[in-house]
């Protein structure tokens, strides 16, 4: 059997379902860029886009709902100084190519003579960290509903206080085609799977939630019945664990944060901050940093999509860069920030392949993708039996952060009050409050147990969800602001 090379047939694959069926091939993308270029712009880009998704969910023993559906679409956008036009249509066709890019070039009205020659057509670097496939096929529609059943059987059969199992498989197959003024085109075919289980459990009229999951890109063959088994597991735990939880109490205290999950603190309170528009702008509590200590020594960051297979990963990002291991803060010093095209030339530095977008009718940002700390030499149990008085934090559930302030609040979904390194109970309640930066520099043990999480998160910013990665090792982090409701 001949196989081609993965980036030249992630772009034939892109080109069969975005290009052909419209009667376009290369030359009318680089015509519509040339008309935008017929303009003084510093960038301009065509993001071509086909989405086929499918969902099914589990609720009260039953299959409730099943969901398919196909987007497909473009994105035009110039860009002028530190000014995006956008436009986007649902209709992939040269009219609607050329109408929108004549739209996006009056974001400069000086004339420019510069053109797109065919011969500068070049093909952009990429990674191959998934297989091209299309999870929705990988399993049929009876084999889907039979998963989910047996995730209802098992949990259930785990705890007779099990009152309510509710489950969710998720399919989605992304194919984009990104075509840049400088002559770049660029491909990715991305698959994307997610199970997720919650379990109600119930208890003398107390009821508590557990949930699990995760995914990532691959095909849905990944859910073996060991896998599963993981899952509602985890999810059945931490629901009898919540049932017999006690009131948190408040106050400054140790945290010690549990390896994985919990590295969604690390998202949101320390990530958001390192994205090269808030730091352009001045905005973030690390403008103007670089070279200087914001963390405690052996606090090592990473934003990384390089890593095979995973939720946050990307071959090539949502503007045509390749995907990158971007070190940010190495020993407790900053060393860079995550850039999208523009904003890395607007600042002068190279971009770091985190321009990501929603989809063709969202504009590119810099955005994470596996953002995650590094793993130190303590034992993790040495690290918990270091709590004189404090909290043992192994999961989280929503939070918020102030970009320039850097102050986050935290609601953790389960957690241990520990004395004299024993861990004596299970609390419900706790919000982690503090700063981010100020929390860098509090950690004092760093776990040898990096993990990253399952493949279940989320990011929002500006009204644009992307999945992405977090973990991180056991961290024990001192005088940290605990509210309770104790």
């Amino acid at each position: 059997m001949i196989t081609r090379e993965p980036t030249i047939e992630r772009l034939a694959t892109a080109k069969s379902l975005l290009l052909t069926p419209f009667g376009l091939d290369e030359s009318h993308l680089f015509n519509a860029l040339n008309v935008i270029k017929a303009h003084q712009v510093d960038e301009a880009d065509l993001y071509f886009q086909y989405t086929r998704s499918e969902g099914w969910s589990l609720e009260e023993g039953i299959v409730k709902t099943g969901s398919f559906s196909i987007d497909q679409g473009v994105g035009v956008r110039a860009v002028s100084g530190e000014k995006t036009a956008f436009a986007y249509s649902d209709d992939i066709s040269e009219t609607s190519l050329l109408d929108a890019a004549r739209t996006v070039r009056t974001i400069s009205g000086a004339a420019k003579s510069a053109r797109v020659k065919a011969s500068r057509q070049k093909l952009a670097n990429a990674r191959a960290l998934y297989a091209g496939v299309d999870p929705i096929a990988t399993l049929d529609s009876a084999t889907k509903v039979a998963l989910l059943g047996k995730v209802e059987r098992l949990a259930r059969a785990k705890d007779p206080r099990v009152a309510q199992v509710m489950a969710g498989l998720a399919s989605e197959y992304d194919v984009v085609l990104v075509a840049r003024a400088d002559g770049t085109l660029a491909a990715d075919v991305r698959p994307l799977v997610r199970l997720s289980v919650t379990v109600i459990a119930q208890q003398k009229g107390r009821r508590e939630v557990g949930s699990s999951g995760g995914g990532g890109r691959f095909g849905l063959a990944y859910f073996s019945d060991a896998q599963i088994e993981e899952y509602v597991n985890q999810a059945v735990h931490a629901a009898l664990t919540n049932l017999d939880a006690r009131p948190a109490p408040a106050g400054e205290m140790t945290v010690v944060l549990g390896a994985g999950w919990p590295g969604i603190l690390l998202h949101e309170a320390i990530g958001h901050g390192l994205e090269g528009d808030f730091n352009r702008k001045g905005s973030s509590a690390f403008s103007g940093r670089i070279g200087q200590r914001v963390a405690a020594k052996g606090v090592t960051v990473l934003d990384d999509g390089t890593i095979a297979d995973r939720r946050g990963s990307l071959n090539v990002d949502d503007e045509g860069n390749v995907s990158q291991r971007n070190v940010l803060i190495e020993d407790g010093i900053l060393k860079g920030y995550i850039q999208d095209a523009m904003n890395a030339r607007l600042m002068g530095v190279p971009p770091t392949g985190n321009g990501r977008r929603e989809s063709y009718a969202h504009i590119p940002m810099p955005r994470m993708t596996n953002t995650y700390m590094l793993g130190g030499d303590k034992d993790p149990q040495e690290i918990v039996q270091s709590i004189k008085k404090g909290l043992y934090a192994t999961n989280f559930g929503g939070g918020q952060v102030d970009i320039t302030s850097g102050k986050f609040v935290f609601s953790a979904s389960e957690a241990y009050w520990v004395e004299n390194g024993k861990i004596l109970y299970p609390v419900k309640g706790a919000t982690l409050v503090g700063s981010g930066p100020e929390c860098l520099k509090r950690v004092s043990m760093i776990g040898n147990d990096m993990k990253l999480d399952s493949g279940v998160g989320t990011c929002g910013k500006e009204g644009q969800s992307v999945p992405v990665g977090v973990g991180q090792p056991t961290l024990r982090i001192d005088g940290l602001t605990v509210g309770g409701t104790a």
